[in-house]
């Protein structure tokens, strides 16, 4: 349908004769929107300019039809709440978008949004509208001959219900900044709420006399603009110091959702206020423009879950593996002392998982339900981990959600400081290298250690009871271990999964207890240093800071693997776990079990076995942990492209370092000179 047939559908000499108010506006839009929105849309609106420049008298129709139409329409809601946080709790803030996704909200018949959600109904109908470029907009302008939008103010006209958003915006901020939660974040500046009622009142003052004297805008040399910019900038150091403070003393998920709806609420003030402003007649047309692109594009992100997810999970993902990467660097070692004290702590680890063993393949002869099962799995489980983190004992496939953090912390570091790129990349190099090696003397401290502890104590049983407890068992133990006859790989990779989650729990909690002052709380209980003594209760404060978090996460890693397999009985699904070093103990029972009688496939086979469920169980751990970390820094995943390459460019030149420390700290700084060199 041509333009001149659309217009002879809708209009008799100068009436509109459709029952639908929209129809004109509805089929006009969907002859200029193209199949595609990568389309070059432009040339559509210049076939319409021209049309209107040829039929001036059906141009003078179309005009007055458009400003019936959009006269008096509500939007000062729309420009005030489309986009920003309504609700301080995430997920009830995710369950309501992604349900108006699925069923949008339908907006009264007098406001612009029921214009724009009946016109621009296709979800990606921003994009090119955004395309049309302001020329084209301003020749349409000049064709309506449309009257400045700073004519007057009403309560319905555009300046007079921009004006509208902004009062409503700054009230809600005033309120919202001085609740107990959000000034918590600044305790060295309670008086900074201050601020926000100064900007208030000189935002008000302004908005009077736009609404109140003419011309209906104001300049940019305005005094009066000039004071409410600086305090504006004021309050956005405000939200900027709470946010920075969250190192200090943790921040809540509710509180960063009030932090964040702050500053989104003082981002649309200073797009709004510019809209007031106008130095030179041209500039009134201009931000009609911008007017319309604003509108067209909070309309399209209105109930945006990714971006409402990426921006409201960055700041605590940050503060959680922030704690992980400390955590993470005492997984790193450098020197061959280090490197050797991680090989004893590693084999504790593999001595203590090796008696797991035995007690779970007990607890496996117990008759009793699914459910059951997974309470006595897991209680094996979580005592051995947990006994594992108090004793300083190290389990290897823990390591990875921590180091992953300190790996991106460390190139974080690298990217804010003035190193060359190749000499950032090359650091990294050396930081994988040293986290290698680590991973590597820890994954054989534990296997060396977990399968002679398992077997010596299946033999003494043996002897002890005159009851061989493998035998049943071996051989589901052994093809348990067969990466072609079993999904040993996908267990490996669960199990990866659950030693990623159980480094956020960990973190989560350190954040959320300092954020709670759960330690001081405990440090000034008055109970407590009433009966047990000031140094006592500070002593056990302490010991908290030092371990509470490890040992609800090692607690929970332990239920995560206990109540898998029967999780997976209940789903009807082949569900369960593979760990590295419960591979090598259980091997050992399997051996014990078929009294040594197998061929040398079965050998060969389940040690590929075992090397291939530590590798899944280390990748898939540290990638989740690395994307993590690096989503938070706000570090591209595309340098993962050139890390990659500097790797394995040290890897080729120093392959030993990647197993073996040198003999001394200082070699490695000459291989890093030699190589720059």
């Amino acid at each position: 349908m041509s333009f001149q047939e659309l217009f002879y559908k809708y209009f008799l000499d100068d009436q509109y004769i459709s029952e639908d108010d929209l129809g004109y506006l509805v089929d006009l839009v969907n002859i200029i929107r193209p199949k595609k929105h990568t389309i070059d849309v432009n040339f559509k609106i210049n076939e319409l300019i021209y049309y209107l420049k040829t039929n001036p008298a059906e141009a003078e129709i179309v005009k007055n039809y458009l400003i019936s139409l959009f006269q008096d329409r509500k939007f000062f809601h729309f420009l005030s709440d489309a986009g920003i946080l309504r609700d301080s709790y995430f997920l009830v803030e995710v369950k309501k978008r992604l349900f108006a996704r699925i069923l949008p909200e339908q907006p009264g018949i007098n406001s612009i949004e029921y214009v724009l959600a009946q016109v621009f109904y296709k979800h990606d109908d921003y994009k090119w509208l955004l395309k049309i470029t302001d020329n084209l907009f301003l020749e349409l302008i000049n064709i309506f001959q449309f009257p400045t939008v700073y004519k007057q103010v009403s309560n319905f006209s555009i300046i007079g219900q921009i004006t509208t958003s902004l009062s409503l915006l700054t009230q809600r901020i005033t309120g919202r900044v001085m609740e107990r939660d959000v000034i918590k974040m600044v305790p060295e500046y309670d008086h900074f709420g201050s601020i926000f009622q100064q900007f208030e009142f000189e935002l008000t003052t302004i908005i009077n006399k736009v609404r109140t004297y003419k011309p209906h805008y104001i300049h940019t040399s305005d005094e009066g603009y000039k004071k409410t910019l600086i305090l504006l900038t004021q309050c956005d150091q405000f939200v900027d110091l709470a946010f920075s403070n969250s190192s200090k003393y943790g921040i809540s998920m509710k509180v960063n959702q009030s932090l964040l709806r702050i500053r989104q609420q003082l981002q649309r003030i200073r797009i709004l206020l510019n809209f007031l402003l106008v130095d030179k007649e041209e500039d009134q047309k201009i931000n009609a423009i911008k007017i319309w692109r604003l509108i067209i594009n909070l309309h399209s992100i209105k109930n945006n879950v990714g971006q409402l997810i990426n921006e409201s999970t960055q700041l605590i993902s940050y503060e959680i593996t922030k704690h992980s990467a400390k955590s993470g660097e005492k997984y790193i070692t450098e020197t061959s002392s280090e490197y050797y004290k991680m090989l004893k702590a590693s084999l504790g680890g593999g001595m203590i998982v090796g008696v797991l063993c035995i007690i779970k393949l007990l607890f496996s002869k117990v008759e009793t339900s699914a459910f059951g099962h997974a309470f006595l799995y897991s209680l094996n489980y979580a005592a051995g981990f947990i006994t594992i983190f108090l004793l300083h004992f190290t389990l290897a496939t823990k390591q990875p959600a921590m180091t992953a953090a300190t790996l991106s912390k460390a190139l974080e570091e690298a990217q804010n400081s003035k190193i060359r790129i190749t000499e950032k990349y090359e650091s990294f190099a050396k930081l994988f290298a040293r986290l290698f090696r680590t991973q590597f003397i820890a994954f054989v401290g534990n296997v060396v250690l977990a399968f002679p502890v398992s077997l010596l104590l299946v033999w003494l049983f043996d002897l002890i009871f005159k009851y061989n407890i493998a035998e049943s068992k071996a051989t589901k133990l052994l093809i348990d271990l067969d990466p072609i006859d079993s999904p040993a790989i996908l267990h490996a990779s669960i199990a990866g999964i659950f030693l990623f989650i159980s480094g956020i729990i960990s973190g989560n909690i350190s954040n959320k207890y300092k954020h709670e002052k759960i330690f001081y709380r405990i440090e000034e209980n008055p109970f407590l240093k009433n009966n047990f003594g000031k140094k006592n209760a500070k002593r056990l404060a302490s010991w908290f800071e030092r371990n509470w978090a490890g040992f609800v996460s090692n607690g929970w890693f332990g239920v995560f693997l206990g109540s898998t397999a029967s999780i997976g009985i209940f789903l009807g699904l082949n569900l369960d776990i593979r760990h590295i070093t419960f591979a090598s103990g259980n091997f050992a029972l399997g051996l014990y079990g078929k009294s040594f009688t197998l061929g040398w496939e079965v050998y060969l086979w389940s040690i590929i076995g075992i090397t291939l469920i530590g590798f899944f169980n280390f990748i898939v751990s540290f990638s989740l942990s690395l994307m993590l970390a690096m989503r938070s820094r706000n570090i591209p995943f595309k340098e993962f492209r050139f890390l990659h390459r500097a790797i394995i460019k040290r890897f080729k030149a120093y392959p030993l370092t990647f197993f073996f420390p040198p003999k001394e700290a200082k070699n490695e700084f000459l291989i890093d000179e030699n190589q720059n060199k």
